[in-house]
């Protein structure tokens, strides 16, 4: 017997579970299927464990500040199996929330590993489902370089399967995992190195970032090595891990762990994808148009299996959109990617919406002009730490019509999001400069600029 739905999404994460849900409130029957826990990458290896190691990393930095402001502490040292448990827990019960959710939803669940059939047809576990809409949203997963002893690290999945905190840790990547893990690691007290095979960390991002992040990270004691192409790993007799760059000729030893933070695939083999006719581009993501849709009628594709932007948001907005054209009668309905604000819990974190300085030159020449600044935050101005912030607002033409910012430092991660709601209405530099300003705040520079 064949089950029979309005819609299926393959995959239980961001993406998948919106999809389903917003199909659902329009009447859709719809059915999840899911290999692994529910809620994906960002519930459980990603962004929710992932900000709750930056909290408590968040925290060694504050307490490291607090004498600054006048408090005598002791500091008996920091419980890595206690933080580990009580986000593990955290995390469980999100997870739990997901089941009832989807029944309560009237969203059937379905454990097991989907494969296409044909254009409408999924094989479970021996049983066959069919639906007049199927999404495709299984998610990615970190890439391991194909090296001589590579299985000897982790990869972002493995770090938030650590029970002990690692003594000197290798993080190979230049990303923003890469310097993310890095950072948490280093405020928890871990002796960090990072190996980055080009020059600068954050490479697609606006190059004030990119350097304000690396000036911060190496005075904060991140040991980064430039141009470092790691072409084997090995085991020393003491059970350490060294990290061989044929390129220098170096050997760099010693590392208690190596975590390969280097890029994430798409999942999208295995799915049975050829007897579909589903297409896919070299690097193994799904070609999909604005609308979601693959080259197939019926069957879409949304999230990190796509080439968009590798977001939770992003994979939310766009599954949302679909199921409004599909069930609730929106035909244009669709995501516009040409302004998504995104975060780096970084240390300091960054924030950033829309176009870079360098892109925006390349699109608009001499119209673009520059307006950005660097100061110490009020909190910053007299601890031992002088963690600095820098800002940018990339305007064009002559209305200075704002079509990029950039912030880093501290409180950069909570400022964007009205800032970007700004943008994305449009808003111009003497917009900014005519909004009233907030006192005392990092982030009223942002309206005061010159």
């Amino acid at each position: 017997m064949t089950e029979t739905y309005d819609l299926i999404a393959i995959g239980g994460g961001s993406g998948g579970l919106s999809a389903a849900e917003r199909a659902a409130r329009y009447g859709a029957r719809a059915a999840v299927i899911e290999t692994g826990k529910l809620g994906g990458t960002c519930v459980n290896l990603g962004c929710v464990p992932k900000k709750i190691m930056w909290y408590g990393a968040s925290i060694a930095h504050t307490l490291h500040d607090a004498p600054a402001y006048g408090f005598s502490l002791k500091r008996d040292g920091f419980d890595w199996g206690r933080l580990v448990a009580e986000r593990n827990r955290y995390v469980a019960n999100i997870n739990n929330w997901y089941h009832t959710y989807l029944a309560d939803s009237s969203i059937d669940e379905i454990q097991g590993h989907a494969r296409f059939i044909d254009n409408r047809t999924l094989e479970v576990n021996g049983v066959e489902y069919r639906a007049n809409h199927i999404v495709i949203a299984p998610g990615s997963y970190p890439v391991v370089p194909e090296i001589e002893g590579a299985e000897l690290g982790i990869t972002s999945d493995g770090f938030f399967a650590l029970q002990q905190q690692p003594g000197r840790v290798a993080v190979v990547g230049s990303g923003y995992i890469a310097v993310e893990l890095a950072g948490m690691l280093n405020a928890l007290g871990s002796e960090v190195t990072m190996f980055l095979r080009g020059e600068h960390l954050l490479r697609r991002f606006d190059s004030m970032l990119r350097e304000s992040l690396m000036e911060e990270m190496l005075n904060d004691g991140v040991n980064i090595i430039s141009s470092s192409a790691i072409d084997r790993v090995e085991r020393a007799d003491d059970g350490t891990l060294g990290l061989y760059c044929a390129a220098s000729g170096q050997l760099q030893g010693g590392f208690d762990q190596l975590i390969w933070a280097i890029g994430r695939n798409p999942n999208s083999d295995n799915l049975g994808l050829e007897n579909c006719a589903v297409e896919r581009d070299s690097q193994g993501y799904i070609r999909v148009d604005e609308f979601q849709n693959t080259a197939i009628p019926g069957i879409y594709a949304l999230g990190d299996v796509t080439d968009a932007p590798q977001l939770t948001p992003v994979a939310i907005a766009a599954a949302r959109r679909l199921s409004d054209r599909l069930f609730g009668g929106m035909a244009d309905r669709r995501l516009d990617h040409s302004l998504v604000p995104s975060v780096v819990f970084s240390h300091p974190p960054i924030a950033t919406v829309g176009l870079t300085e360098d892109e925006a030159r390349a699109s608009h020449g001499e119209a673009v002009k520059v307006y950005q600044t660097r100061f110490t935050p009020m909190y910053h101005a007299f601890t031992e730490r002088q963690s600095q912030v820098a800002m940018k607002l990339v305007c064009v033409g002559a209305q200075e019509r704002v079509v990029g910012c950039h912030v880093i430092g501290f409180g950069a991660d909570e400022m964007l999001q009205g800032f970007a709601v700004a943008i994305r209405m449009g808003a111009t530099k003497r917009d900014f400069d005519d909004t009233i300003a907030i006192h005392p705040t990092g982030a009223e520079e942002l309206v005061t600029m010159r």
